[in-house]
């Protein structure tokens, strides 16, 4: 084993240190800054060859005109009023100018100085204005114009420039050193001002990593004294409910990990380093205990994701830090950017969760203990996995209802939506009590819940308009290549088969402001996507004002077997404007208001008869 100085204590094995690469000496302030240690021989032509792999594609979006990273506009569908052409993004073209420092190579110095000079031109540097240390997404659209500004991205830029400034600064001109430290001592001011909950998992990790390390670096004691409260108010938090409040999102957990192997390497402070120590681990039990071997997907319920299927990316990412003891290939992993900057070990205890799953195994984890509680429960079978969450929205980064099977090669998903004009309708309240493949689940509707995100475009005066309203059980991978087959009458259940996978899904009550719901079949086969949908409403655009609707509400029993179909199905009854379902298992027991009404109404409302 070789034992690394710069990791404060933290030993890694040649094999990692190889795929890693360097590890760059944080200066202790600026005015003390030294030359950064070389890579340890032998290791630099693997690192700088992974690194300038990952660089190509990079090069190819590199507009020379405007100085910046340029690329096909997309978003989550927040934030920005742009829909279209081609933008130039500040985040992504300080990620691209970090890295080409971190090459060493004389010809890319011009080409970062460049962009750092250009990024930082558009941060708002001014302590009286509203969007004070904050960067616009991108070039295109100014503070001013976004719906609405984006704080996060004090944070994102912030950690970006850190590196810069730990990093690379000696190298930089004198005058643009300078522009870097202006840079990111405002944006770690401008993280104080806004000062996120600890429920903000990724932002609550990536603003203590820019305060506590700018106020390390510059010898700013009220930022560093900020940062160690704050981390210890998040650490306190987080271990008390043992999981994320961003709970079990493969694509936030992953940017928990990164950050907190961020500040592993350059938090100074011993408590720091302690303290980051546990909640590290706390992310890999998090990964590990919803992976799902079978099919290498990482098992739901989702508190936020922006695809279903598991990347590529992140099984390399597994596959590293597990110095390869963990293979879902024989080839190398394809590089990342970072990835020699970040290091991110895996505990040797969990990597047998990466490989291997011989028998079924129930995962119950308390995400959120407030009252009630957010609880998620997996079932994790050698033939599927099935999660879900016992409260929520259906938000289109939500994955409330998920299920995988199939095989590593060829995995299959089901996913559980609500449309509202064909996107995702976050005022739909997402409910259930699950018991090994079995879940009972209900949706109702939020007078004040979001449209298109939960807290952006709220419903005003609980009216919305619309042309069509559907819950969708979406399929996609393997799944998604052919539609299925839809009953002919609501009263019918679906019964699919995939491979040795049996899946039945009854909507046992759908209706909607006096109407009834139907099922629809649908295929688009270019997306590789399928669907089974209950439709609510469908034709000419229309009013609606949610709290004049007396029923508006959808009870469903999703079943995943391995053991072929079963005959009995969800049982309704409806009382007092409750709706309650009930199966055969008498512990399988949900009711909830089929009335729409206030989110903090809705959440509160529900009652299970098998653990909330």
């Amino acid at each position: 084993m070789i034992a690394c100085p710069l990791h404060h204590g933290v030993v890694l094995g040649a094999a990692s240190l190889a795929l890693a690469g360097w590890l760059f000496q944080p200066a202790a302030v600026v005015a003390q800054a030294t030359e950064p240690r070389q890579p340890p021989p032998g290791l630099i032509k693997v690192q700088l060859a992974r690194l300038n792999v990952a660089l190509k594609e990079w090069h190819a979006r590199y507009d020379p005109a405007e100085q910046m990273i340029r690329r096909p506009f997309s978003s989550p569908g927040y934030h920005t009023a742009l829909t279209g052409g081609d933008v130039h993004p500040t985040r992504d073209s300080l990620n691209y100018a970090v890295a080409l420092l971190d090459t060493g190579d004389p010809e890319f110095l011009a080409r970062a100085e460049a962009i750092l000079r250009r990024v930082i031109a558009l941060q708002d540097q001014n302590p009286e204005s509203r969007t004070y240390g904050i960067w616009s997404w991108f070039l295109e659209e100014p503070l001013e114009r976004m719906s609405p500004p984006d704080w996060n991205w004090a944070d994102f830029c912030g950690v970006q420039l850190l590196q810069v400034a730990l990093d690379h600064r000696h190298r930089l001109s004198p005058e643009l050193a300078a522009q870097v430290d202006t840079a990111i001592q405002h944006a770690a001011r401008s993280i104080r001002r806004r000062n996120v909950g600890p429920g903000y998992t990724n932002i609550a990790i990536m603003g203590t990593y820019v305060t506590l390390v700018a106020g390390e670096l510059y010898q700013l004691d009220d930022l560093r004294e900020y940062a160690l409260k704050r981390l210890r108010a998040f650490h306190a938090f987080t271990m008390k409910a043992g999981a994320f409040s961003e709970y079990n999102s493969p694509t936030y957990t992953i940017v928990a990990l990164k950050e907190l192997a961020r500040l592993r390497q350059h938090a100074r402070e011993a408590e720091a380093r302690r303290l980051v120590e546990e909640i590290y681990r706390l992310a890999w039990e998090e990964i590990a205990h919803h992976f799902h071997a079978p099919t290498r997907q990482w098992a739901g319920p989702h508190s936020r994701a922006y695809r279903t299927l598991l990347p590529a990316e992140t099984l390399a990412l597994i596959q590293r830090s597990t110095e390869g003891r963990v293979q879902f290939s024989s080839d190398d992993p394809p590089p990342a950017l970072d990835e020699h900057r970040l290091p991110t070990p895996c505990p040797r205890e969990l990597e047998m969760f990466f490989t291997r799953l011989d028998e079924p195994r129930e995962l119950v984890k308390t995400f959120v203990s407030t009252d009630p509680p957010v609880i998620g429960r997996t079932w994790l079978h050698p033939q599927f996995a099935l999660g879900s969450v016992n409260r929520g929205d259906l938000w289109n980064q939500r994955r409330a209802l998920l299920a995988y099977w199939g095989t590593a090669d060829k995995p299959g998903y089901l996913h559980l939506r609500f449309l509202h004009d064909g996107y995702d309708f976050a005022a739909a309240q997402f409910f259930s009590v699950q018991r090994g493949g079995d879940i009972l689940a209900g949706v109702n509707f939020a007078t004040d819940g979001g449209d298109t995100h939960p807290s952006l475009d709220r419903i005003k005066n609980a009216t919305i308009r619309a042309k069509d309203l559907r819950l969708r059980f979406e399929f996609g991978g393997l799944a998604g290549e052919a539609a299925p087959t839809s009953p002919t009458t609501l009263s019918q259940a679906a019964r699919l088969q995939f491979g040795k996978v049996h899946l039945t899904l009854c909507a046992a009550f759908a209706r909607f402001d006096g109407a009834e719901g139907r099922w629809e079949a649908g295929l688009d086969e270019r997306k590789h996507l399928a669907w089974l949908d209950v439709v609510l409403y469908s034709g000419a655009e229309k009013e609606i004002n949610l709290a004049q609707v007396e029923q508006a509400a959808l009870g469903l029993l999703v079943r995943l077997s391995s053991e072929g179909p079963a005959s009995p199905l969800a049982q309704v009854a409806l009382n007092h404007g409750l709706l309650t379902l009930t199966t055969e298992d008498p512990s399988l027991r949900l009711s909830l208001p089929v009335r729409p009404a206030k989110v903090s109404e809705l959440q509160k409302s529900f009652s299970v008869g098998a653990g909330r």
